[in-house]
């Protein structure tokens, strides 16, 4: 099983970044007439996460050429992964980052989708995203099951950290009763709260180096906690869409020694009914300038085209992605 191995770089990673990108990629040449204009929207996750900074970077791209092209591409923060797809689905979102086990439940019809969505189209695979699990730092934590009878931050609903937290825990014969809170806060709210002793830890599935993982570290001393064992090991063993992660010691403030995980890749998604042409352009905005792409943020910085138009996809590739990879001898 490939082992993600996460190259240590000491970055400040500021919420304010995410938010001056978001501002940045809706800045562009003067615009093509309204007549001409399409607009896109992709769906993302918190404003302090790796998602929000993804899709800031894309627009950014595609709208520097949005006068040429009549494209014009927002952001929007959402709930995540499974909020993203489902929104998707409904047409209300053209684009949306998805960790790569949601976006194989959806497609396939298992976890938390009833139905397979055979409509749904993988686009390109981005970042690795480990499981960190943070705990406050008087709670006194070793390793997962520690935090039995605590207080804890399961995710919100919506959110591809809650469904994944959900199998974990049936993985390790865990329930949400065995917390004394199992809280549900959005990604951004988990951290002041870890620190002002409102909770005792969190799971959380993002790229590193994170300001959600930050803050909380550097704040309140917070300590990551490995996720290892024969329920990983099977886990990872038994989902293709799972690979072991390390979060290099040093990454972050107070924690020294290497965390060992496991995680899923960031995608992003759309459907098959946006068309092709669409798709066509978002994906030759980022491939054709990946280098600037790797630039904007740090967890971007080993991205390699091909990796990213295979690994983490269960989905079919949209054609229109699809069309541009085979134009540059990236697929057959």
């Amino acid at each position: 099983m490939r082992t993600t191995r996460l190259q240590t770089r000491p970055v400040r990673v500021a919420a304010a970044f995410a938010a001056g990108l978001a501002a940045a990629c809706m800045l562009a040449s003067p615009l093509a007439s309204a007549a001409e204009q399409r607009f896109v929207t992709i769906g993302t996750g918190g404003i302090t996460g790796v998602y929000y900074a993804v899709g800031g970077a894309i627009c950014r791209l595609v709208n520097k050429d949005r006068a040429k092209t009549g494209i014009r591409c927002s952001v929007e923060s959402t709930g995540g992964s499974v909020y993203n797809v489902n929104t998707i689905k409904a047409g209300e979102l053209d684009f949306g980052m998805a960790q790569s086990d949601v976006q194989y439940q959806d497609y396939h019809g298992t976890g938390k989708f009833a139905q397979p969505d055979k409509n749904l189209r993988a686009v390109f695979s981005v970042h690795p995203e480990p499981f960190t699990v943070v705990a406050r730092k008087e709670a006194n934590i070793k390793t997962f099951t520690d935090f039995k009878g605590k207080r804890f931050n399961v995710g919100n609903p919506g959110s591809g950290t809650r469904a994944a937290m959900e199998e974990l825990l049936t993985a390790l014969h865990m329930k949400m009763s065995d917390f004394s809170l199992a809280s549900e806060l959005k990604a951004d709210e988990h951290g002041p709260a870890l620190c002002d002793n409102k909770i005792d830890g969190f799971f959380y599935g993002v790229g590193h180096p994170s300001a959600n993982i930050q803050d909380p570290t550097t704040t309140c001393g917070a300590q990551l906690i490995s996720l290892t064992g024969p329920a990983i090991d099977k886990l990872v063993k038994e989902h293709p869409y799972y690979a072991y992660a390390t979060i290099p010691g040093g990454l972050y403030a107070n924690n020294p020694q290497p965390t060992h995980t496991y995680g899923v890749l960031a995608t992003l998604v759309t459907s098959s009914k946006v068309p092709a042409d669409i798709v066509y352009t978002i994906t030759k905005a980022v491939f054709d300038n990946l280098d600037e792409f790797k630039k904007l943020h740090p967890a971007f910085a080993h991205l390699d085209p091909e990796h990213m138009v295979k690994d983490g996809l269960s989905a079919p590739l949209h054609e229109g992605a699809a069309r541009y990879y085979r134009e540059k001898g990236l697929i057959k």
